[in-house]
């Protein structure tokens, strides 16, 4: 965990034995994890779903996950806080392989879309939608064809979108993150070149 990181709690609800609406203890994030070592991104997994619609239980149980996996469950959810630290050369530098490395250490390799001339070197693509909210800092999205830099308390809708994140701030940037599964329609489904 990067040393400025102040972990936030968690609060899920559910309800008692009457039916009644309670708060179910706060429990800390299911899993943290630093991906890629020093200068890289810490991420922080909240929740997620496995199926759509959503099953509701009285007394939900966190989600089952040992480790960082990328994507939503298939026909899910997923709910992610990354806190992103300034862009080093450690990053700018990386090569396709390294980049593949990081997205495997993800549980999802096949994401990578880093290439010689790609716009960033993490640049990558799932089929999701991600709803990315910056709740600290600021940070600038790449897609192939431009990019625009984001910051506290806007709203970026990916849309399946080849991409990467690039914090040129000189400060942390932390994010939340919902991602839904989804499916490529198929004039998108293989990126032309």
């Amino acid at each position: 965990m990067n040393a400025q990181s102040q972990v936030f709690r968690r609060i899920v609800t559910g309800h008692d034995a009457e039916g009644k609406a309670v708060i179910i203890p706060d429990l800390p994030p299911m899993t943290t994890q630093l991906i890629g070592g020093p200068g890289g991104p810490t991420f922080f997994e909240v929740w997620h779903t496995a199926e759509t619609p959503a099953l509701i239980t009285a007394q939900p149980g966190a989600p089952n996950e040992e480790s960082l996996v990328l994507p939503p469950p298939g026909n899910g959810t997923r709910i992610r806080i990354i806190e992103f630290p300034p862009e080093g050369d450690e990053i700018r530098k990386l090569t396709g392989a390294e980049a593949q490395a990081k997205f495997k250490s993800m549980g999802n390799e096949s994401a990578s879309t880093s290439q010689a001339g790609s716009p960033h070197p993490l640049m990558h693509r799932t089929q999701t939608v991600d709803y990315g909210i910056v709740l600290e800092g600021e940070i600038t999205m790449v897609l192939d064809r431009g990019e625009t830099t984001i910051q506290a308390g806007d709203v970026i809708i990916q849309n399946g979108t080849n991409h990467a994140w690039a914090n040129r701030s000189g400060k942390i940037c932390r994010m939340a993150f919902i991602l839904i599964d989804g499916r490529f329609s198929p004039e998108i489904a293989q990126p032309k070149k």
